[in-house]
């Protein structure tokens, strides 16, 4: 048989390396793998592992010289550290969603940012009712936001039973609050600022933007400067995840090299008559590097990077944030059955609640526009999805929660999470059957 020229050539470590390509881009994988780690969580937390479990994530890690230190535990690395990653892509992904994705449309936009803004208002408004003025209050940033991993986790495994305007809808509901969740968190839990590192952070991401107006290419000096950035927001006080989410929203959404020119490249590449070697002198040499220069970047720097790093991001940083943060001792006469049922309710009340509300009031005074494809019983059971909090949930609870309370908030940001990913995913399988007859 005659080989096919249009691939690559095959090796044997393809056996090895495509099922696991296969693996990454499945994205219930994502859920189902940072599911799992919640679970190794939960059972150091309550074994005779549990002392080494937390003194681990104590272990402080970082750089001494004669007087100088500066030092996180291993926790706050994972926390502000590999989260900075998280928020990164976040916001690479709320980018393409408004400049190249279906959210152009500004009233197709406002539909998912209303819902968000429902799903934030509505779960702090039940939490600081069921709390009152009590101490525990500080932590109403907890309730606020929506797990994307998780969620669409969820919706892959009801495939074909959600229409793709679900998905979009409920995918951007959960950047944007994300994105509204970590600016609360920089206003609202960072310490005392300290302002010359902050001049320091704006004059890094007045550099960033300029190496980006000039032309620069390189994905190691940008990387370079915003660990720069990073530092100078942690030396200041503001919450150094805000770097990502910065960052992200700077990246440069249009490609370098036009889809002609590209072409254009392609045609010079491939005119060689068919028979003959390339000799390997200087001029083939950069006309073969023009050609993997101009198919690189025929991609926009915002999509490279998603391809890049979506992969680390949730088979590797969110994995070990769960493992870090999701350890609970449950000793049922200690928990705090107050604040974790306020938490509860908050997620599975609040959020369906909240969304539609909003929803219902944009399109009612006809500031946002809801996709044909997407009735109103598909988005009350949808809805019910965004009650999974997980990550960012249990991000802000380590910051406003002492550890007397933490416990209780984790027990009800996990029983939360779990009773709306069920109720959610039972709803949207029962109307994807009602729909098939």
């Amino acid at each position: 048989m005659k080989e096919d020229l249009t691939h690559l050539p095959k090796e044997r470590a393809d056996k090895f390396t495509r099922p696991f390509l296969r693996f990454l881009r499945i994205e219930a994988m994502a859920g189902a793998t940072l599911l799992f780690f919640v679970g190794i969580a939960l059972a150091m937390a309550n074994t005779e592992f549990s002392d080494r479990y937390f003194s681990f994530f104590d272990t402080r890690i970082g750089f001494f010289f004669d007087n100088f230190e500066y030092s996180r535990t291993l926790q706050h690395w994972v926390n502000d550290g590999l989260m900075t990653l998280f928020f990164f892509v976040v916001a690479l992904e709320l980018k393409r969603e408004i400049v190249l994705g279906e959210l152009t449309n500004i009233r197709l936009a406002l539909f998912p940012m209303a819902g968000a803004i429902g799903g934030m208002i509505m779960p702090v408004g039940i939490y600081l009712l069921l709390i009152g003025d009590q101490p525990s209050s500080r932590g109403w940033g907890t309730v606020m936001s929506t797990d994307t991993a998780f969620v669409i986790g969820a919706l892959a495994l009801l495939r074909h039973r959600v229409p793709k305007s679900l998905r979009l809808f409920l995918l951007a509901l959960a950047i944007f609050d994300d994105i509204a969740a970590i600016l609360i968190v920089a206003i609202s839990y960072g310490g005392a600022i300290r302002w010359l590192p902050l001049m320091l952070a704006c004059l890094g991401l007045v550099v960033v933007a300029g190496m980006g107006w000039v032309g620069f290419r390189s994905m190691v000096a940008y990387s370079v400067f915003g660990i720069v950035v990073w530092v100078a927001f942690d030396a200041s006080g503001i919450h150094a995840t805000l770097t990502g989410v910065i960052l992200g929203l700077m990246a440069p959404a249009r490609s370098w090299v036009s889809d002609e020119r590209l072409q254009a490249i392609l045609s010079r590449a491939v005119a060689k008559p068919r028979g003959e070697r390339w000799s390997g002198d200087i001029g083939e040499r950069h006309g073969l590097q023009r050609v993997g220069v101009a198919a690189r970047e025929a991609l926009s720097p915002i999509e490279r990077l998603e391809i890049t790093l979506h992969p680390w991001i949730a088979f590797a940083v969110m994995p070990a944030f769960a493992l870090a943060n999701a350890g609970v001792t449950i000793v049922p006469e200690r928990v705090d059955a107050a604040l974790a049922s306020a938490i509860f309710f908050s997620f599975v009340l609040g959020k369906p609640v909240g969304i539609i509300a909003l929803i219902a009031l944009a399109v009612k005074l006809r500031v946002a526009s809801r996709p044909k494809d997407l009735t109103w019983r598909t988005l009350i059971a949808g809805s019910m999805l965004a009650g999974i909090g997980f990550t960012m949930a249990l991000f802000i609870a380590n910051l406003s929660f002492n550890r007397g309370e933490l416990d209780s908030v984790k027990i009800g940001i996990i029983l939360g999470s779990f009773v709306s990913a069920t109720a959610g995913m039972l709803a949207l399988a029962f109307l994807g059957r009602c729909n098939r007859h």
